[in-house]
């Protein structure tokens, strides 16, 4: 990637920000370690991956959105369920590591806006940071 690419990929990522709303309904409200982020990407699942060189990540894979999501937010599993329907959900999982803290990575794609009323084309990015 070159400088004014770089530049761009970072303002890219520092404008789309976390969401707070989406963060609390779909991880786990209290965790005992670490802190968890939702942030809206507005890019595909292999764009994302394919700017970030820090995160290893397996393949993306098609599964439903219950895999994707898990049970341990609080959101409204019916609303998501009639939201998706029939669709398949993208994920990708990955992990990095920088001295002292370790983050677990998910992408989730498309992904519910916090209303459920609309799937969002972009990526959901689920960050653990320990």
């Amino acid at each position: 990637m070159h400088g004014s690419q770089m530049i761009y990929a970072i303002l890219l990522i520092l404008s789309q920000g976390c969401d707070p709303a989406l963060t609390a309904l779909f991880t786990p409200p209290r965790p005992v370690l670490g802190r968890y982020e939702a942030c809206p990407d507005a890019r595909a699942i292999e764009a994302v991956i394919a700017a970030d060189r820090d995160t290893h990540f397996g393949a993306v894979e098609e599964t439903d959105w219950l895999a994707a999501f898990g049970s341990a937010g609080p959101y409204d599993r019916s609303r998501v369920a009639r939201l998706y329907g029939g669709l398949g959900v993208h994920i990708a999982r990955g992990w990095r590591a920088d001295g002292n803290r370790f983050e677990s990575v998910t992408l989730i794609s498309p992904f519910p806006d916090a209303s459920f009323t609309r799937l969002q084309p972009g990526t959901l990015v689920i960050r653990f940071a320990l």
